[in-house]
């Protein structure tokens, strides 16, 4: 499994935030963070979707985080963005097999499946409050 840039501009992002514990801007955050305006824009439209952020429109308007840093994860910001983590295809329920009549049989697919949990475990156990 890799992290998407997406993903990973998407952790500095929230990062930024937590860090501030105040309103930004898109520019400011942008200018913290390396990420261009336009891809943080697209990446904060996500984590508000998520409800990881909220927005607030007009002069005075920006974004903050929505919840406390220990209770926004590593694993709900990836996931935000990247979808739900698997360390390998066949963990995926649209992933049809072709070796076993079902993955339950498969012992590829058990390890896959025991490290895909182990971490997805840790990195929701990583909260930002860790890192500011």
């Amino acid at each position: 499994m890799r992290i998407t840039h997406e993903a990973d501009y998407a952790i500095r992002v929230v990062y930024c935030l937590a860090s501030a514990g105040h309103r930004l801007s898109a520019k400011e955050i942008s200018e913290q963070t390396g990420v261009t305006q336009r891809f943080a824009l697209k990446i904060l439209r996500k984590l508000i979707q998520a409800d990881l952020i909220q927005s607030f429109k007009g002069v005075s308007g920006g974004y903050i985080l929505n919840r406390t840093p220990d209770t926004i994860s590593l694993g709900e910001i990836i996931e935000s963005i990247d979808g739900p983590i698997a360390i390998n295809h066949c963990l995926s329920n649209e992933f049809d097999c072709t070796r076993v009549a079902h993955k339950s049989e498969c012992g590829f697919q058990k390890v896959f499946g025991s490290v895909n949990a182990m971490l997805r475990k840790e990195l929701y156990a990583a909260t930002m409050d860790r890192f500011t």
